[in-house]
């Protein structure tokens, strides 16, 4: 029985910790324009591209992805804004409010402006495509995509 409370404190405590703990923007809040920036691994990562079905017509601009985050279950901001040109959220699982955090920033290059996201997980090493589903309804929420574009990293 003793082991069964032991047990069930730890379990409780890991929770506690998992829901409690802090997220500090200086970590999550990526700066996906930084020279020679790549995703962490295990991350899902969008990337507009120039000439795909995926690049705008016009400039490229995060309001509509920042609208939609905003809205997202379970989602609140966590550093920046649209006129800064990058935002980061923090989205929490429904039942032990695991976070997983997500960075849009608008990135610019030779070619052009692009908008480019990654989504990552903070505990495990494995987020079983949650990030990377989410991303993809995210972005067909934000820009009408048909279907959930490729997600990989591409400047």
């Amino acid at each position: 029985m003793k082991w069964l409370l032991a047990a069930i404190l730890v379990l409780a405590a890991g929770i506690a910790y998992i829901r409690l703990a802090p997220s500090d923007p200086d970590t999550w809040h990526l700066d996906l324009a930084a020279p020679g920036f790549a995703p962490p691994p295990g991350t899902a990562a969008f990337c507009s591209g120039f000439g795909t079905r995926y690049s705008f017509a016009g400039p490229a601009d995060l309001t509509s992805f920042a609208d939609t985050a905003d809205r997202w279950p379970r989602t609140k901001r966590l550093a920046g804004n649209v006129a800064e040109g990058r935002i980061t959220w923090v989205t929490r699982s429904v039942i032990f409010g695991f976070p997983d955090y997500t960075t849009a920033a608008l990135v610019t290059s030779e070619q052009g402006t692009q908008i480019c996201v990654v989504a990552r997980q903070r505990f495990g090493l494995a987020d079983f495509g949650v990030n990377g589903r989410r991303l993809g309804q995210m972005l067909m929420a934000a820009y009408g995509y048909l279907e959930p574009p490729p997600l990989a990293w591409r400047t």
